[in-house]
């Protein structure tokens, strides 16, 4: 499972439930995406992660990056845009994703009233119409959520950038503050015993090995990797291991 998979498994396997308002509000995000698109010119786009629809509003940057007219607007039936994601740097794009999973794992550790406070911002590369990678600034909010703590509308905008120090962070907009997404490497996703074996594991360490140096029982290694398999929700430890040094977790 690459790292697209098990963020489309932490998005779309959350629990939902049918609310009141919920048309209501999620015509208020439309119009809030709509009127990002208009008075900053970007490319703001508006993914319900309940029904796996996108919505895509065109400022004037998408001209530039040779997309769409100004003031267009799309219906994508999925929340990955392959209309603007297949503009980014490869590399850019794997990052994006990344520090995407480590925003919505920072978002579930803190109370769900302050979510909204929050977004993500990162700079990326992008084609443009004469295609020349420019670099563009991404900022990702998650901008509703369901009383359960189910995260329901994100909603990324897209602009031009023409700062020369490329940033990374996750910003606390009532506050200003900034937490590097590098230091802030979604730690609590494993304990320190399942980083442990999942280190022997990358070493090449059968489960007999591991359970002899940290002298445990064998079937306390196997339910320690099972739970390491569902919580990067992968399914073998090659995937385990690869997922876990993306997220700096070893």
């Amino acid at each position: 499972m690459d790292i697209v998979s098990q963020l489309s498994e932490e998005l779309l396997k959350q629990s939902f439930s049918d609310e009141l308002k919920q048309q209501e509000r999620l015509n208020d995000c439309k119009q809030i995406a709509f009127n990002y698109s208009k008075v900053e010119n970007s490319i703001a786009v508006l993914s319900d992660l309940k029904s796996n629809v996108s919505f895509i509003y065109y400022g004037g940057i998408a001209e530039q990056l040779g997309m769409a007219k100004r003031g267009d607007m799309h219906t994508v039936g999925s929340i990955w845009e392959e209309a603007i994601l297949t503009r980014i740097h490869p590399d850019d794009l794997k990052q994006k994703h990344v520090q995407e999973l480590r925003f919505f794992n920072f978002l579930k550790s803190i109370p769900k009233a302050r979510r909204s406070d929050y977004y993500l911002e990162s700079i990326i590369r992008m084609r443009d119409a004469d295609d020349i990678y420019v670099q563009v600034l991404h900022r990702m909010f998650y901008v509703a959520s369901y009383s359960n703590g189910s995260i329901w509308l994100a909603l990324c905008l897209y602009n031009l950038f023409a700062g020369t120090n490329p940033r990374n962070v996750i910003v606390d907009s009532l506050s200003g503050q900034q937490t590097d997404l590098v230091s802030h490497n979604c730690n609590d996703l494993l304990t320190g015993r399942e980083k442990e074996i999942l280190k022997l594991i990358d070493m090449g360490k059968m489960s007999k090995d591991i359970a002899f140096l940290l002298s445990i029982s064998v079937k306390t290694v196997s339910r320690h990797r099972q739970n390491i398999l569902e919580k990067l929700q992968v399914n073998n430890s090659i995937e385990a291991c690869r997922i876990a040094k993306e997220l700096s977790l070893i």
